[in-house]
């Protein structure tokens, strides 16, 4: 945030899986940063997703007892679904650990006021995880 910024206004987002079964909250900005990413994962599940700290995510209910993980590589992104309906709502990403991915499209409608879009080269994540600056978005922002 730059001198004379105001902070953006924090929300609580409700999200989850197709079924319902997955149910959570992520506290962040109403206007949020999207990443598409081309690895082998995302590209096949055309995933977009922000990234939000840890601490500002919390599984709702019974969740836990509907998720499966995938994990593939370095095994260090944990790829959770609904062994249900089989959709990814949310992960922990590779170049986030500290950190939850959230799929744009299972935020349920109405606290989501802008989607800014951001390419991440997953089949050279080297280097991007470098030159996007993706790792500050799992950090806690004063």
């Amino acid at each position: 945030m730059f001198p004379g910024e105001m902070a953006p206004k924090m929300v609580i987002h409700n999200g989850g899986c197709h079924c319902k079964r997955v149910r959570w909250q992520a506290k962040a900005p109403t206007s949020v940063v999207a990443w598409i990413c081309n690895c082998s994962n995302c590209s096949m599940r055309g995933n977009t997703h922000f990234i939000v700290p840890s601490d500002k995510f919390e599984l709702l209910g019974d969740s836990n007892e509907f998720l499966t993980v995938y994990s593939f590589g370095t095994h260090t992104a944990k790829h959770m679904f609904c062994r249900t309906c089989g959709i990814t709502s949310f992960y922990i990403p590779r170049s986030n650990p500290d950190g939850y991915a959230v799929t744009v499209r299972c935020v349920d409608p109405g606290t989501l006021s802008h989607v800014e879009i951001k390419q991440f080269d997953g089949k050279n994540w080297e280097r991007s995880y470098d030159q996007t600056g993706i790792v500050s978005c799992s950090k806690v922002q004063d």
